[in-house]
C-alpha cells in the first residue's frame, strides 16, 4: 500500500520531541514503565504504559510484558520486540514496523487504527465501532499474522505479501480488500459499506461475501479498485446478496462459486477457471475485458483519508514533544 500509509505513517517517531521514560508502582506493586517522548534499544523488564493522550516512539526496544496504549495515545516502535500483547484503547494508535509482537493486539472500539509494516503479531482483533465517532483502520504490508484477523469496523486492506496463518473475518466495516497476500483459512467479509476487493492473493479455506452494499471485485477491470490480477482460491467461493455490483475476472478456483441474490447479477469473465462450476445467476460470460472499467483508484481514496488521520496524529504528537522540551 505504498501511498495510502507508508510515507505518511511512518514518519510519527520524527517528531516525537522529547525523551522521557518513567517507572511507576501499579496497585500490586509490580512494575510498569511509562512512556511520554522516545527510547532507544534498551529492555524493559515488565508492562509498558502509553499515557492517555501522549506519544511515545521506540526503536531497539526489547518489552518483556505486555503493552497498554491509553485513550487517545500513540506508540510506534521500530525494530522492537514485545514478549506479551498490545491492547490499545480508544483513539488511540499502533504503528509497528520490522517489529515482533508475541501475543494479541487488540484495538478497542473506536479505536485511531493499526499501521503493520514487516511485522508479526499473534491475532489481530478490531472491535466493532458500537457507539464510537471515530472510524478505525488495519492496514498491514508485508506482514504476518500468526493466528486470526477479526475485524469489526473501518478500513482493513492487506497488502504486499501480508500472510495470515488463520481465518480473516470482516463483519460492518467501511471496506476489505486484500492485496497481493496469503489467507491460509478461510476469508469471510460481510455487510461492508463499500465492499471487498481481492487481488492477486491466495485463500487456501472456504471464502464468503456477503450483505455488502458496494459491490465485490475479485480480480481486475472491476468497478472498486485497479489491480493486475484475479486470485487462487483453494475451496468454494460465494457471493451473495450484494448491491453495487459483482465482478469475477482471471480467477482460479478449486471448487464452486456461488453467486445468488446480488443486485445487478454478477459478471463472470469467461476467462475464470472454475473447478466445480457456477451456480446462480449471472450476466452472459465475456471476453471483452475493456467492458468494464475500474472507477476511481480505491487506494488513491484512502490515501486521503490516511492523510487526514496522519497530520492529526503528527501535530499531537509534536504537541506533546514540545511542552516538554
Amino acid at each position: 500500500m505504498p501511498g495510502r500509509t507508508v510515507a505518511k505513517l511512518a514518519t510519527v517517531s520524527a517528531v516525537v520531541a522529547a525523551s522521557v521514560l518513567t517507572v511507576a508502582p501499579t496497585a500490586h506493586a509490580d512494575l510498569v514503565t511509562h512512556c511520554i517522548g522516545t527510547g532507544g534499544a534498551v529492555t524493559v523488564p515488565n508492562d509498558l504504559y502509553v499515557p492517555a493522550g501522549e506519544s511515545c516512539a521506540l526503536t531497539g526496544t526489547t518489552i518483556t510484558g505486555n503493552v497498554t496504549v491509553a485513550a487517545g495515545g500513540n506508540l510506534v516502535v521500530t525494530g522492537g520486540r514485545v514478549s506479551g500483547e498490545v491492547r490499545v484503547a480508544a483513539d488511540g494508535y499502533l504503528d509497528a514496523t520490522d517489529t515482533t509482537v508475541d501475543g494479541q493486539v487488540v484495538l478497542a472500539a473506536g479505536g485511531y487504527g493499526i499501521f503493520l509494516k514487516d511485522a508479526r503479531t499473534g491475532t489481530v482483533t478490531v472491535r466493532p465501532k458500537g457507539s464510537a465517532t471515530i472510524d478505525s483502520f488495519l492496514f498491514a504490508e508485508a506482514s504476518t499474522v500468526a493466528g486470526h484477523v477479526t475485524v469489526g469496523a473501518g478500513e482493513v486492506r492487506l497488502d504486499r505479501g501480508t500472510q495470515v496463518e488463520r481465518n480473516v473475518s470482516s463483519t460492518g466495516t467501511y471496506y476489505t480488500d486484500v492485496h497481493d497476500s496469503f489467507v491460509d483459512g478461510t476469508l469471510s467479509v460481510l455487510n461492508s459499506a463499500t465492499g471487498s476487493v481481492v487481488c492477486g492473493s491466495a485463500v487456501r479455506g472456504r471464502a464468503t461475501f456477503a450483505g455488502n452494499l458496494g459491490g465485490v471485485q475479485l480480480g481486475p477491470n472491476g468497478g472498486l479498485d485497479s489491480c493486475a490480477s484475479g486470485s487462487y482460491w483453494g475451496a468454494d467461493v460465494s457471493v451473495t446478496s450484494t448491491t453495487g455490483g459483482v465482478t469475477v475476472d482471471d480467477n482460479i478456483i478449486n471448487g464452486t462459486l456461488t453467486v445468488t441474490a446480488n443486485d445487478p447479477v454478477a459478471q463472470v469473465a469467461a476467462n475464470n477457471r472454475i473447478r466445480g462450476g457456477v451456480t446462480g445467476d449471472q450476466a452472459a460470460a465475456t471476453t471483452n475485458r475493456s467492458a468494464r472499467v475500474a472507477g476511481p483508484d480505491r487506494e488513491d481514496a484512502g490515501d486521503q483519508r490516511a492523510e487526514i488521520r496522519r497530520t492529526s496524529a503528527v501535530q499531537e504528537a509534536t504537541e506533546a514533544g514540545a511542552a516538554r522540551l
